[in-house]
């Protein structure tokens, strides 16, 4: 059961495909981006998991709306609109470049008019879509391994959103760092991001750290120091001594490259009870967070939820 619901994420061809993957999302988040209104810290960007794969949710479209899912189930792209129409767009082993050209012939065949800005986010050393012919690669069982541990990583995520009052956000999944993710807000502004993202320009990064955050999710590992999957816990700004700071499960660790604890996710799964053991890593690294930042706990904390129980006041 554990193998089912958190299945093996590491061979070289898996990486193959996540790469590719990366860079087909962006696509999809930029036809997101271009379409919705701005909403505070990037929240109107991410993708959503769904019981097939990943989804923008309905965006306004040529007066009415228009979704785009990755159904990694049946390995297609759908673009369905309000009034009915549809198109697929399979998914299958093809360059950066054709995608790219299949997903605007797609929204044109469905009357849908957006720029997309051609050169990916958050990636250092990158090509704009439609000059990338070097990622190309697509292996089904891995797509559908990789949905199989968003869907279990989403369940934890969102119960362990339960337990926080404050503002916090969805648990959503972000194309241009390529990670699920879910922030809690301590209700306090922070000190101005200083930028530096790799072609995301700094009022963007700006705006998604304006206020004081302690964020975790699961990343697939790549494009940087860190090759392997990994859950992971931040704070921004992160307060003294947070480093150093005492988490569970054993497994877990300081990652001084990437400024952040990270929990391997081949650990996790290997535990006795990974649920518990990522639940673990998400509280302790959060109540770290809170703690050393001084963070109104008691009003900004409550019991995690239960299906069908109201929360008791």
């Amino acid at each position: 059961m554990a193998d089912e619901r958190w299945p093996e994420l590491g061979d070289a061809a898996w990486r193959d495909t996540r790469d590719t993957l990366h860079l087909w999302t962006q696509i999809v988040g930029k036809v997101r981006l271009a379409l919705t209104p701005w909403l505070n810290h990037s929240w109107h960007v991410a993708l959503y998991v769904t019981a097939r794969g990943l989804t923008t949710s309905p965006m306004p479209a040529a007066g009415g709306s228009l979704e785009i899912e990755f159904d990694f189930i049946e390995d297609v792209l759908w673009l369905r609109r309000s009034d009915g129409r549809f198109r697929q767009v399979m998914l299958r082993p093809v360059t950066v470049a054709e995608f790219y050209d299949d997903v605007l012939i797609a929204l044109g065949e469905l009357d849908v008019a957006v720029a997309v800005n051609p050169m990916p986010c958050e990636i250092a050393d990158c090509v704009p879509f439609d000059q990338d012919t070097a990622h190309k690669s697509y292996d089904a069982e891995d797509a559908r391994r990789f949905h199989r541990v968003l869907l279990s990583a989403h369940e934890v995520l969102s119960r362990f959103r339960t337990g926080f009052l404050g503002k916090a956000s969805p648990v959503h999944f972000f194309w241009g760092s390529f990670d699920l993710a879910v922030t809690r807000f301590s209700g306090r502004g922070a000190p101005r991001h200083p930028g530096g993202v790799p072609h995301l320009p700094d009022a963007v990064a700006q705006e998604a750290y304006s206020h004081e955050v302690s964020s975790a999710g699961f990343w697939p590992g790549g494009g940087g120091p860190v090759e392997y999957a990994a859950f992971y816990s931040y704070a921004y700004p992160a307060p003294e001594g947070f480093s150093a700071a005492k988490v569970k499960p054993a497994a877990a660790f300081w990652s001084k490259a990437l400024g952040e604890f990270l929990l391997p996710y081949d650990a996790m799964r290997k535990a006795r009870d990974p649920d518990a053991a990522l639940m673990a890593f998400l509280t302790s690294t959060y109540e770290a967070a809170a703690d050393l930042g001084r963070w109104d706990r008691k009003a900004l904390e409550g019991p995690l939820g239960e299906a069908g129980k109201v929360r008791s006041l």
